[in-house]
């Protein structure tokens, strides 16, 4: 009978101790920060200001030039010169922004991250956003480098490629420098 009852306690102190470890796990994993990228709204407005444009109506386009700032939503690009690829334009639908190319010091900022390029493209269509060359990802003190990156706005999933050796400064491999979290040592008592 003593048996079944010291059983029965270490079962529900192994239930109790699960459920609490369980709900401190849940508890961190939600406090993990989200990537502010995941589920972009990308059929929200797209507002650009720069120093010069210039409308080549008869291919669809329209080429930004000279402190280019981009605006969607809460997601931000600046470059030194945007090709806007557009459709439409007839009718009451009016034109349909389909990609954006940026050229010179590409920069990409949301909310909780920026990244860094030579060079980009935002596809709208597929929701994606690539940049090329000298590609620097970067979250509070964490640092992603490569040669090439891909954000998938639909997941907020970032993937950073090496590219070939010699290619830029990382030797063609992808390197990052990551902040480890600090925790307070207990202080010891003097005997």
């Amino acid at each position: 009978m003593m048996r079944v009852r010291i059983s029965g306690i270490i079962l529900a102190a192994s239930a109790a101790v699960t459920i609490a470890a369980t709900t401190a796990f849940a508890q961190v994993v939600q406090e993990q920060p989200r990537s502010a990228l995941a589920g972009h709204n990308t059929n929200a407005p797209v507002d650009v200001t720069s120093d010069r444009i210039e409308v080549q109506d008869r291919a669809d386009r329209a080429v930004f030039s000279g402190n280019v700032h981009v605006t969607q939503a809460d997601l931000t690009l600046d470059t030194e010169r945007l090709t806007v690829a557009y459709s439409g334009g007839q009718g009451a639908s009016g034109l349909q922004i389909n990609r954006l190319d940026a050229a010179g010091g590409v920069v990409v900022h949301s909310p909780s991250e920026t990244a860094k390029g030579d060079f980009g493209v935002y596809d709208l269509d597929r929701k994606l956003i690539t940049l090329i060359g000298n590609v620097q990802l970067t979250r509070d003190n964490n640092r992603v480098n490569g040669s090439r990156l891909v954000i998938d706005l639909n997941s907020g999933r970032a993937v950073v490629d090496g590219g070939p050796p010699g290619v830029n400064a990382s030797g063609g491999r992808v390197t990052g420098h990551f902040t480890v979290p600090q925790h307070q040592q207990p202080q010891q008592q003097s005997k």
